[in-house]
């Protein structure tokens, strides 16, 4: 659905994305993590026909961005992290006004208007003016206009800024319902966010892609090897030592009652190894599971790694 090859974009004489290439399937929804200028928001709008890029190829539904941005227009929803939206307009009004400018037929307009308001919740405020209303209720306006001409893709920049933790838990469960229908692109600061809705992850840091993989593909090349957290009744160190010394296991820490077990990579699986020797020498197991990295955890260690990968290839040329 959405294919990226070799794609730069240059501010001046400033690289802001440098030969990204990737590929979201139909009905995926992929999340771009990244600090602050690693080049999200402008392959963004790259993809929507927004801003055109200094070199590379994007095809969108089928259509190449750059010969054909009319099409690509047509078949994305997009909202920005600026919601576009007319302050003096109504909220009802200004999706109608959208509507027209999608070119959805007048015939399913009223329907379109009406179903984009109900999945967004704003029934109660369809009649208000937009600027009065609060930045979330903004938010929401600005992901209705997005869904309101059904695109097969959905581009998405921090979708849930300025909303509260009820609202929140809505669009997130909103944007997980779209995926299979749409393809789903979106950005996010917020990394429990990213973890809750997506289904893959490219991760951006200097405008470049420093991982793009599952979360639980992320976490296990973070990892040296497998981790298990086992939770015992009685922690001894003859236990522990015993543990050790099984075929397979790389090491072994205690901190009390909760002792984490590495297992090399590709060896065998000795879990139930682990767990017999452990009740065998009096310690009784409780708890025996995969000790999990947090995505903040992955985040900083790769974008630190390609943040020192670029400094020392700075500092030999």
């Amino acid at each position: 659905m959405i294919s990226v090859s070799h794609l730069t974009k240059f501010y001046g004489p400033r690289k802001a994305i440098d030969d990204l290439s990737f590929e979201v399937q139909k009905g995926e929804i992929v999340g771009f993590l990244g600090p602050n200028g690693a080049g999200k928001s402008t392959t963004m709008k790259i993809l929507t026909g927004f801003m055109p890029a200094t070199d590379g190829k994007a095809v969108v539904a089928g259509h190449d961005v750059f010969e054909d941005p009319i099409s690509v227009k047509r078949n994305v929803g997009y909202l920005p992290e600026t919601p576009p939206v007319y302050t003096e307009m109504k909220v009802k009004d200004y999706l109608e006004f959208t509507g027209k400018l999608h070119q959805v037929p007048t015939t399913s307009l009223s329907k379109s208007v009406k179903n984009a308001i109900e999945r967004t919740s704003l029934g109660d405020v369809q009649n208000r003016l937009i600027g009065n209303l609060s930045k979330g209720y903004r938010q929401r306006v600005g992901l209705a206009q997005a869904l309101l001409h059904n695109p097969k893709v959905l581009i998405l920049d921090e979708p849930t800024v300025g909303l509260d933790p009820k609202q929140i838990i809505e669009i997130r469960e909103l944007i997980k319902s779209l995926g299979g229908d749409h393809t789903v692109i979106l950005s996010s600061h917020i990394l429990p966010e990213v973890t809750a809705i997506c289904q893959r992850i490219i991760v951006l840091a200097r405008g470049k892609i420093a991982a793009e993989d599952s979360l639980e593909g992320l976490t296990m090349r973070m990892k040296k090897g497998l981790i298990y957290s086992m939770e015992v009744k009685k922690p001894s160190s003859e236990g522990v030592d015993a543990i050790r010394k099984i075929p397979g296991i790389s090491g072994v820490s205690s901190n009390g009652s909760k002792l984490l077990v590495e297992m090399t990579a590709g060896s065998r699986d000795v879990r139930d190894q682990v767990v017999e020797m452990a009740v065998n020498r009096g310690m009784g197991v409780l708890e025996f599971s995969p000790e999990k990295v947090s995505l903040e955890e992955i985040f900083l260690q790769l974008t630190t790694e390609e943040n020192h990968s670029a400094a020392a290839h700075a500092g030999g040329m």
